[in-house]
């Protein structure tokens, strides 16, 4: 045989001698197999590093993330309960998620043997969660599953709700038969069913309209209200006025018969020629009748004869 026929077989030789080694990381569990029945297994929080077994295809080597995952539930319908009268109110559409690992040595065993893959876990648990969910969901009101408090209130609300979901005894069995530990089981979306939703949105429609009316009402009420008030404020106002106006008015009176009094006092002889002349305007103001009368007339001998002056 010619001699460079043996470096082929050379080669194949040290890469199948290469599967017999391998590596474990530190954020996984590593089963090996041989001929599919587990000899030995290693734990990376422990046992990282190079390892040796039987090379291809007598040893195989299977790889078991110990790190945290997670994956989403089917969507889940379910009813609520009224709170006044205790029978079924609304119905919800659930979407939750799941995040799990697994914990140690022993629980990987368990795992394998029951489980084997994270999607086969997936097929496992969500029916049975969310079965759960509906079971849960059905026995609270709307307002026990929807909060409108501070964050730090709605994280306890959310924290209690995640242990009504998953009970005293779902997180223990779940670990026990399959090896996984459930870290979270958290509500992510409440919506209502595709179904109902036209007829809720014609709800929500009808409360705003009604929300509406009643909003013009009491603006109607308000206004009316403050009309109101304004033409009394206005009234009184107009009142006062008046009344202020006459108080004013008579005091200006007294005040000018006083000044009257005193200038007619000062010269008594001057206020009657003002009164006579005041008396013969007003007689004939009020006549259209042509008067014939001699300069030797009474009414003349006021002109004749006007008061002198310094008196």
């Amino acid at each position: 045989m010619n001699r460079f026929a043996y470096v082929p077989i050379a080669i194949l030789g040290l890469l199948w001698a290469r599967t017999a080694c391998y590596s474990v990381d530190y954020a996984e569990f590593a089963f090996v197999t041989r001929f599919g029945e587990p000899v030995a297994k290693y734990d990376g929080a422990t046992e990282a590093g190079l390892h040796f077994k039987l090379p291809w295809p007598i040893d195989n080597v299977l790889r078991i993330d110990r790190r945290l995952q997670s994956f989403d539930l089917p969507a889940t319908e379910s009813l609520t309960k009224d709170p006044a009268t205790g029978t079924v109110d609304k119905t919800l559409t659930v979407d939750a998620f799941i995040t799990w690992r697994i914990p140690n040595a022993a629980a990987a065993d368990r795992f394998i043997k029951a489980a084997g893959t994270p999607d086969q876990v997936k097929r496992i648990l969500a029916p049975r969660i969310g079965g759960r969910i509906a079971a849960v969901v059905s026995g609270l009101t709307l307002d026990e599953l929807i909060s409108v408090k501070p964050i730090a209130e709605a994280d306890a609300r959310a924290e209690k709700l995640q242990q009504q979901l998953l009970g005293d005894d779902l997180k223990a069995k779940v670990l026990a038969e399959y090896g996984v530990e459930i870290v979270t089981l958290r509500i992510r979306r409440l919506s209502y069913p595709e179904a109902v939703r036209n007829s809720i949105y014609e709800r929500i429609r009808s409360e705003r309209g009604r929300k509406v009316a009643e909003y013009e009402n009491d603006g109607r009420k308000q206004a009316a209200e403050i009309i109101t008030k304004a033409e009394q404020d206005r009234r009184r106002v107009e009142v006062d006025a008046k009344a202020e106006k006459q108080l004013i008015e008579s005091k200006a009176d007294v005040t000018a018969d006083q000044l009257r009094n005193e200038a007619h006092a000062k010269d008594p002889e001057f206020y009657a020629f003002l009164q006579k002349l005041k008396a013969m305007q007003t007689a004939l103001s009020e006549s259209r009748d042509i008067l014939l009368l001699s300069l030797n007339h009474d009414l003349f001998k006021l002109l004749r004869e006007p008061p002198k002056a310094g008196k």
